[in-house]
Protein backbone atom coordinates (compact mmCIF):
# COMPACT_ATOMS: atom_id res chain seq x y z
CA UNK A 1 0.00 0.00 0.00
CA UNK A 2 1.38 3.40 -0.92
CA UNK A 3 2.22 6.16 1.48
CA UNK A 4 -0.73 8.41 2.20
CA UNK A 5 -3.42 5.83 1.49
CA UNK A 6 -5.31 5.25 4.70
CA UNK A 7 -6.98 1.89 5.08
CA UNK A 8 -10.24 1.95 7.02
CA UNK A 9 -11.28 -0.99 9.16
CA UNK A 10 -13.59 -2.38 6.47
CA UNK A 11 -11.36 -1.69 3.46
CA UNK A 12 -9.10 -4.40 2.08
CA UNK A 13 -5.54 -3.79 0.98
CA UNK A 14 -6.50 -4.59 -2.61
CA UNK A 15 -9.26 -1.99 -2.69
CA UNK A 16 -6.89 0.59 -1.21
CA UNK A 17 -4.33 -0.27 -3.89
CA UNK A 18 -6.90 0.19 -6.67
CA UNK A 19 -7.74 3.61 -5.22
CA UNK A 20 -4.05 4.54 -5.14
CA UNK A 21 -3.59 3.48 -8.77
CA UNK A 22 -6.66 5.49 -9.82
CA UNK A 23 -5.32 8.49 -7.89
CA UNK A 24 -1.99 8.17 -9.69
CA UNK A 25 -3.59 7.58 -13.12
CA UNK A 26 -5.77 10.68 -12.78
CA UNK A 27 -2.79 12.92 -12.02
CA UNK A 28 -0.78 11.44 -14.87
CA UNK A 29 -3.62 12.39 -17.23
CA UNK A 30 -3.85 16.02 -16.22
CA UNK A 31 -6.17 15.89 -13.19
CA UNK A 32 -4.09 18.05 -10.87
CA UNK A 33 -6.67 18.16 -8.03
CA UNK A 34 -7.69 14.76 -6.61
CA UNK A 35 -9.14 13.37 -3.40
CA UNK A 36 -10.29 10.03 -2.02
CA UNK A 37 -13.53 9.18 -0.24
CA UNK A 38 -15.42 12.26 -1.40
CA UNK A 39 -19.08 12.53 -0.38
CA UNK A 40 -21.16 13.64 -3.35
CA UNK A 41 -23.88 16.30 -3.11
CA UNK A 42 -27.59 15.48 -2.96
CA UNK A 43 -27.07 11.74 -2.46
CA UNK A 44 -25.82 9.21 0.07
CA UNK A 45 -22.90 8.05 -2.06
CA UNK A 46 -19.22 8.50 -1.41
CA UNK A 47 -16.91 8.24 -4.43
CA UNK A 48 -13.62 6.35 -4.11
CA UNK A 49 -11.65 8.96 -6.09
CA UNK A 50 -12.78 12.30 -7.50
CA UNK A 51 -10.57 14.39 -9.78
CA UNK A 52 -10.56 17.83 -11.42
CA UNK A 53 -8.60 18.80 -14.55
CA UNK A 54 -8.13 22.56 -15.16
CA UNK A 55 -8.73 23.98 -18.62
CA UNK A 56 -7.27 27.27 -19.89
CA UNK A 57 -9.75 30.18 -19.89
CA UNK A 58 -12.69 28.03 -18.79
CA UNK A 59 -13.91 25.89 -15.90
CA UNK A 60 -12.19 22.52 -15.95
CA UNK A 61 -13.60 19.01 -16.24
CA UNK A 62 -14.28 16.43 -13.54
CA UNK A 63 -14.02 12.65 -13.23
CA UNK A 64 -15.21 10.03 -10.75
CA UNK A 65 -13.43 6.69 -10.20
CA UNK A 66 -15.18 3.74 -8.55
CA UNK A 67 -12.99 0.79 -7.53
CA UNK A 68 -14.35 -2.77 -7.48
CA UNK A 69 -12.24 -5.60 -6.16
CA UNK A 70 -14.68 -8.53 -6.32
CA UNK A 71 -17.69 -9.79 -8.23
CA UNK A 72 -19.84 -9.20 -5.16
CA UNK A 73 -19.06 -5.48 -5.55
CA UNK A 74 -19.85 -5.46 -9.26
CA UNK A 75 -22.96 -7.62 -9.23
CA UNK A 76 -26.03 -7.81 -7.08
CA UNK A 77 -28.12 -10.71 -5.76
CA UNK A 78 -30.41 -10.77 -8.80
CA UNK A 79 -27.72 -11.48 -11.39
CA UNK A 80 -28.41 -15.21 -11.68
CA UNK A 81 -30.34 -15.31 -14.95
CA UNK A 82 -28.11 -17.17 -17.42
CA UNK A 83 -30.41 -16.39 -20.35
CA UNK A 84 -30.27 -12.66 -19.62
CA UNK A 85 -26.49 -12.84 -19.24
CA UNK A 86 -26.11 -14.56 -22.61
CA UNK A 87 -28.35 -11.94 -24.20
CA UNK A 88 -26.22 -9.26 -22.60
CA UNK A 89 -23.10 -10.73 -24.19
CA UNK A 90 -24.79 -10.73 -27.59
CA UNK A 91 -25.98 -7.14 -27.27
CA UNK A 92 -22.54 -6.01 -26.08
CA UNK A 93 -20.90 -7.59 -29.13
CA UNK A 94 -23.48 -5.90 -31.34
CA UNK A 95 -22.69 -2.52 -29.76
CA UNK A 96 -18.96 -2.98 -30.37
CA UNK A 97 -19.55 -3.86 -34.03
CA UNK A 98 -21.82 -0.84 -34.54
CA UNK A 99 -19.38 1.53 -32.86
CA UNK A 100 -16.48 0.24 -34.97
CA UNK A 101 -18.47 0.86 -38.15
CA UNK A 102 -19.69 4.27 -37.02
CA UNK A 103 -16.12 5.37 -36.30
CA UNK A 104 -15.23 4.62 -39.92
CA UNK A 105 -18.29 6.18 -41.54
CA UNK A 106 -18.64 9.17 -39.19
CA UNK A 107 -15.13 10.35 -38.19
CA UNK A 108 -16.63 13.74 -37.27
CA UNK A 109 -18.20 12.12 -34.17
CA UNK A 110 -14.80 12.11 -32.46
CA UNK A 111 -14.63 14.37 -29.38
CA UNK A 112 -11.21 15.80 -28.49
CA UNK A 113 -11.80 15.56 -24.73
CA UNK A 114 -8.49 14.02 -23.69
CA UNK A 115 -4.85 15.02 -23.54
CA UNK A 116 -4.08 11.99 -25.71
CA UNK A 117 -5.89 11.33 -29.05
CA UNK A 118 -6.12 7.58 -28.44
CA UNK A 119 -8.32 8.28 -25.39
CA UNK A 120 -10.76 10.56 -27.25
CA UNK A 121 -14.38 9.47 -27.06
CA UNK A 122 -17.08 9.52 -29.76
CA UNK A 123 -20.62 10.86 -29.56
CA UNK A 124 -22.41 8.09 -31.45
CA UNK A 125 -25.82 9.35 -30.32
CA UNK A 126 -25.40 12.63 -32.23
CA UNK A 127 -26.50 11.13 -35.58
CA UNK A 128 -29.68 9.56 -34.21
CA UNK A 129 -28.85 6.06 -35.45
CA UNK A 130 -31.98 4.06 -34.67
CA UNK A 131 -30.29 0.67 -34.44
CA UNK A 132 -27.57 1.97 -32.14
CA UNK A 133 -30.15 3.67 -29.88
CA UNK A 134 -32.09 0.39 -29.60
CA UNK A 135 -28.93 -1.51 -28.70
CA UNK A 136 -28.07 1.01 -25.95
CA UNK A 137 -31.59 0.85 -24.49
CA UNK A 138 -31.59 -2.95 -24.34
CA UNK A 139 -28.05 -3.02 -22.96
CA UNK A 140 -28.95 -0.61 -20.15
CA UNK A 141 -32.16 -2.50 -19.35
CA UNK A 142 -30.33 -5.83 -19.12
CA UNK A 143 -27.54 -4.41 -16.96
CA UNK A 144 -30.04 -2.83 -14.56
CA UNK A 145 -31.93 -6.11 -14.35
CA UNK A 146 -28.80 -8.15 -13.68
CA UNK A 147 -26.73 -5.85 -11.53
CA UNK A 148 -29.15 -3.32 -10.09
CA UNK A 149 -26.67 -0.55 -10.91
CA UNK A 150 -28.55 2.13 -9.02
CA UNK A 151 -25.41 3.93 -7.93
CA UNK A 152 -23.89 4.03 -11.40
CA UNK A 153 -27.13 5.24 -12.95
CA UNK A 154 -27.64 7.98 -10.37
CA UNK A 155 -24.11 9.31 -10.70
CA UNK A 156 -24.63 9.77 -14.44
CA UNK A 157 -28.24 10.94 -14.20
CA UNK A 158 -27.39 13.69 -11.72
CA UNK A 159 -24.37 14.77 -13.79
CA UNK A 160 -21.93 14.64 -10.91
CA UNK A 161 -18.96 14.58 -13.30
CA UNK A 162 -18.01 14.70 -16.96
CA UNK A 163 -16.32 11.30 -16.99
CA UNK A 164 -16.85 8.12 -14.97
CA UNK A 165 -14.36 5.26 -14.63
CA UNK A 166 -14.70 1.80 -13.15
CA UNK A 167 -11.38 0.51 -11.76
CA UNK A 168 -11.07 -3.26 -11.36
CA UNK A 169 -8.59 -6.15 -11.51
CA UNK A 170 -7.95 -7.87 -14.83
CA UNK A 171 -9.67 -11.10 -13.78
CA UNK A 172 -12.95 -9.24 -13.23
CA UNK A 173 -13.03 -7.35 -16.51
CA UNK A 174 -15.72 -8.26 -18.99
CA UNK A 175 -16.87 -5.53 -21.33
CA UNK A 176 -20.51 -6.58 -21.01
CA UNK A 177 -20.45 -5.95 -17.25
CA UNK A 178 -19.21 -2.35 -17.46
CA UNK A 179 -22.19 0.04 -17.02
CA UNK A 180 -23.22 2.02 -20.09
CA UNK A 181 -21.43 5.36 -20.22
CA UNK A 182 -18.60 4.32 -17.90
CA UNK A 183 -14.98 3.76 -18.85
CA UNK A 184 -12.95 0.78 -17.62
CA UNK A 185 -9.47 0.99 -16.10
CA UNK A 186 -8.12 -2.51 -15.65
CA UNK A 187 -5.29 -3.31 -13.23
CA UNK A 188 -2.60 -5.83 -14.15
CA UNK A 189 0.79 -6.09 -12.42
CA UNK A 190 0.25 -2.80 -10.64
CA UNK A 191 -0.54 -0.81 -13.79
CA UNK A 192 -3.91 0.53 -15.00
CA UNK A 193 -4.85 0.18 -18.66
CA UNK A 194 -7.80 1.95 -20.25
CA UNK A 195 -9.87 -0.89 -21.73
CA UNK A 196 -13.01 1.11 -22.50
CA UNK A 197 -13.38 4.85 -23.09
CA UNK A 198 -16.00 6.61 -20.98
CA UNK A 199 -18.79 8.66 -22.54
CA UNK A 200 -18.58 12.41 -22.11
CA UNK A 201 -21.36 13.87 -19.96
CA UNK A 202 -22.12 17.57 -20.01
CA UNK A 203 -22.49 19.10 -16.58
CA UNK A 204 -23.07 22.59 -15.26
CA UNK A 205 -20.33 24.96 -14.17
CA UNK A 206 -21.93 24.95 -10.72
CA UNK A 207 -21.57 21.16 -10.47
CA UNK A 208 -17.92 21.24 -11.55
CA UNK A 209 -17.06 23.99 -9.07
CA UNK A 210 -18.97 22.09 -6.38
CA UNK A 211 -16.90 18.97 -7.08
CA UNK A 212 -13.70 21.02 -6.86
CA UNK A 213 -14.82 22.43 -3.50
CA UNK A 214 -15.49 18.92 -2.16
CA UNK A 215 -12.06 17.79 -3.34
CA UNK A 216 -10.53 20.70 -1.41
CA UNK A 217 -12.64 19.90 1.68
CA UNK A 218 -11.60 16.22 1.57
CA UNK A 219 -7.95 17.27 1.29
CA UNK A 220 -8.33 19.61 4.25
CA UNK A 221 -9.83 16.83 6.39
CA UNK A 222 -6.94 14.54 5.46
CA UNK A 223 -4.32 17.12 6.48
CA UNK A 224 -6.20 17.87 9.69
CA UNK A 225 -5.95 14.19 10.61
CA UNK A 226 -2.27 14.02 9.72
CA UNK A 227 -1.49 17.24 11.60
CA UNK A 228 -3.75 16.15 14.50
CA UNK A 229 -5.86 19.30 14.26
CA UNK A 230 -9.26 18.90 15.93
CA UNK A 231 -12.49 20.91 15.81
CA UNK A 232 -11.62 22.23 19.26
CA UNK A 233 -8.29 23.52 17.98
CA UNK A 234 -10.08 25.34 15.15
CA UNK A 235 -12.68 26.80 17.54
CA UNK A 236 -9.97 28.11 19.89
CA UNK A 237 -8.06 29.65 16.98
CA UNK A 238 -11.25 31.28 15.69
CA UNK A 239 -11.94 32.86 19.09
CA UNK A 240 -8.61 34.64 18.98
CA UNK A 241 -9.78 36.75 16.05
CA UNK A 242 -13.21 37.63 17.39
Amino acid sequence: MGVGVTNSQRETARHAQLKRLAFLWAQAHGYSACAMEVRLPRCRYRADVVAYRPHPKTIGSTAIFECKQALSDLRRDNCRSEAARQRLETICQRRQILEARLRVHYPNLRIADSLFPEFDSHDFTAIGHRGYACVLRELKTLQNRLYDCTKFDKLIRYRYANLFFLVLPAELFRDSEIPVGWGALVESDGVLTLMRNPAWHETTAENRIGVLQRIAAAGTRLWNRQLEITFDDIAIERCRYL
